[in-house]
């Protein structure tokens, strides 16, 4: 049984179980909560995960309902199919309490993208000392932290994004197609994939782009989305910005399921907290992080946040190596000062060389064949 409930969980353990059929000679069945990438990996939705993708408190109480029913489905599905091992993946605030109820009703537990502890919320590892029998890190600095804090059934096996994470085309090839001068200055505005993220963030992404396209019209823009929704909710949100600023709109080109090649052909991005600060950081473009959710959302969450970044590129650095743009001090004012200073090209290289050697220690790839090895083992 596989529980993945966010998008880059779904992507991740779609890889982890097609190393798993591999590692077992194919001979394993599959079921649980699962996003599109599970179920082309021929995974059978019990719940699907595309209904539980929410940020905020209010919104999560809002969608309790839903949650309820998802959490009642996995744990009588579990308990009818009696499943070898369950594998966890991230989404720790539901993953956490499924795995107490499951682990009680005497069922293995691996947990894959260890929950970020070291972050916020560290009572927590109570739950994982005594509720998950196998936990699986993802970054270079969990296992010591979690070994640390008592769990002694913790490996890392390196980011599933190593050596994954490369564009697969060339800055010419992909100017070329979206009708870009690759000899001028190309900027990406990663806004997030959850409704909320795009709604709140893209407008002042796109204010930046205004300010800076007054001062220096040779800047291009490109806003990378990942699927046709995100596509949509994106030119909606551009939609609504034209019609509530006077000032002439930017000029932006909008790609779907190319981020990557986007980021490759771009000389600084603007990039929302979450994984794609790594990924942006392993292509090597110099960024600006950025975040900003509800007052209400941001009142509550930032006492209990005890880490010294947000951004997962400069926790892995262990430096502010990108500049961190949260809540109030994210403004298009603001932004636009720290996208010139990146693209200033002697900082532009210097930091590009620090990207390079922080990226070389995420691993060289294999993290989910790594993973599945410890869970078939765990089974045994």
């Amino acid at each position: 049984m596989i529980v993945a409930g966010e998008a880059s969980g779904d992507l991740h353990s779609a890889k982890l179980v097609r190393a798993l059929r591999e590692a077992a000679g194919g001979d394993i069945e599959f079921f649980g909560c699962v996003g599109p990438r599970l179920r082309e990996a021929e995974v059978e939705p019990i719940v699907y995960s595309d209904q539980l993708s929410i940020v905020g408190l209010p919104e999560i109480a809002r969608a309790l309902p839903v949650f309820l029913r998802a959490f009642r489905d996995l744990k009588k599905a579990a308990i009818e199919r009696r499943p070898d091992v369950v594998v966890l993946v991230d989404f720790p605030d539901f993953n956490l309490t499924l795995a107490k109820s499951l682990k009680r009703a005497g069922f293995k537990i691996a947990y894959y993208i260890s929950p970020q502890l070291w972050a916020w919320r560290k009572y927590r590892i109570r739950t994982i000392i005594k509720y998950v029998d196998l936990l699986i890190t993802i970054l270079p600095f969990e296992k010591d932290w979690y070994r640390k804090h008592g769990v002694e059934h913790v490996v890392y096996v390196g980011s599933p994004l190593a050596m994954q994470v490369h564009a697969n085309t060339s800055k010419d090839e992909f100017c070329e197609k979206h009708g870009l001068d690759a000899h001028r200055s190309i900027v990406s505005l990663l806004p997030g994939s959850r409704h909320k993220e795009i709604s709140r963030i893209l407008p002042e992404m796109l204010g930046t782009a205004a300010l800076l396209s007054e001062k220096h019209s040779e800047i291009q823009f490109v806003i990378p989305v990942g699927s046709a929704g995100a596509r949509q909710e994106v030119n909606a949100t551009i939609l609504d910005w034209n019609r509530a600023n006077a000032k002439l709109p930017p000029p932006l080109v909008i790609t779907e399921n190319e981020t990557y090649d986007a980021l490759n052909s771009s000389d600084a991005a603007a990039v929302t907290s979450g994984t794609a600060t790594l990924e942006t950081g392993i292509i090597g473009t110099p960024m600006a992080i950025v975040y900003k959710t509800s007052n209400l959302n941001y009142k509550l969450f930032r006492p209990i946040i005890s880490v010294e970044h947000f951004g997962l590129i400069n926790l892995i650095a262990g430096e502010r190596l990108a500049t961190e743009l949260i809540q109030d001090d994210f403004t298009p004012e603001t932004l636009a000062s720290e996208l010139l200073r990146l693209l200033d090209p002697r900082e532009n290289a210097r930091i590009r060389a620090r990207l390079a050697e922080v990226a070389a220690t995420l691993g060289s790839g294999g993290a989910s064949d790594r993973a599945a090895v410890h869970i078939l083992n765990l089974i045994q």
